[in-house]
């Protein structure tokens, strides 16, 4: 987030606690989804993940008055939602679930919150990476990935071999990596986008 986004942010923050609906509004929908996918690493269950999400908004409704927010606001709701999905495996007896997860470093340990990065933040990232490539490579990895066409089928719509479809999509993978290096270490476990990676 950079310093814009953090003002703007910080000035819903306020309006939010002085009861403005449509702040509350713009902030639901920005993070709604994001935390159900942070919650479900925990729960593996998506429809306890958007009641998880629903409770934690309803509370930062309810305590609006009083919010105390030390770091970010996008730190604050990750710690709220991690919080109830530790309760929630707790009292359905999971035992061991939460320390294997943190283990495996699926979801992020109790203190660590503010460094997790959100699934739209990575989501962004990636489209600007994908922006920043050749458009040759651009255009060979998308009819892959996104179009699943095999590397004969794509040589063949561009009117190119096979052998330089092979090459641009390795170029690509190898640049994307390359951008998101950063992200990829904390956050790929947790993405469905990580097929989009794979050789």
């Amino acid at each position: 987030m950079n310093f814009d986004d953090d003002g703007r942010e910080q000035f819903l923050v306020e309006k939010l606690r002085s009861g403005d609906k449509a702040a509350f509004t713009i902030l639901f929908r920005k993070y709604y989804k994001d935390l159900v996918s942070f919650s479900f690493a925990y729960t593996r269950d998506t429809e306890v993940s958007e009641e998880i999400i629903q409770d934690v908004f309803l509370k930062l409704w309810e305590q609006r008055t009083f919010l105390q927010i030390k770091t970010s606001l996008k730190s604050f709701l990750l710690k709220a939602a991690q919080n109830k999905s530790i309760d929630y495996l707790r009292h359905n007896s999971i035992k061991n679930s939460y320390a294997e997860l943190v283990r495996k470093k699926i979801i992020p340990s109790a203190n660590d919150t503010e460094n997790y990065i959100l699934h739209s933040e990575l989501q962004a990232a990636f489209s600007a990476a994908l922006n920043r490539l050749p458009a040759e490579l651009t255009e060979a990895y998308l009819l892959n990935r996104h179009g699943l066409l095999s590397y004969s089928e794509i040589a063949q719509k561009l009117g190119v071999s096979v052998r330089t479809v092979e090459v641009r999509i390795s170029k690509a993978l190898g640049l994307l990596h390359k951008e998101l290096k950063d992200y990829l270490l904390t956050f790929l476990p947790l993405l469905p986008l990580i097929q989009v990676f794979c050789v």
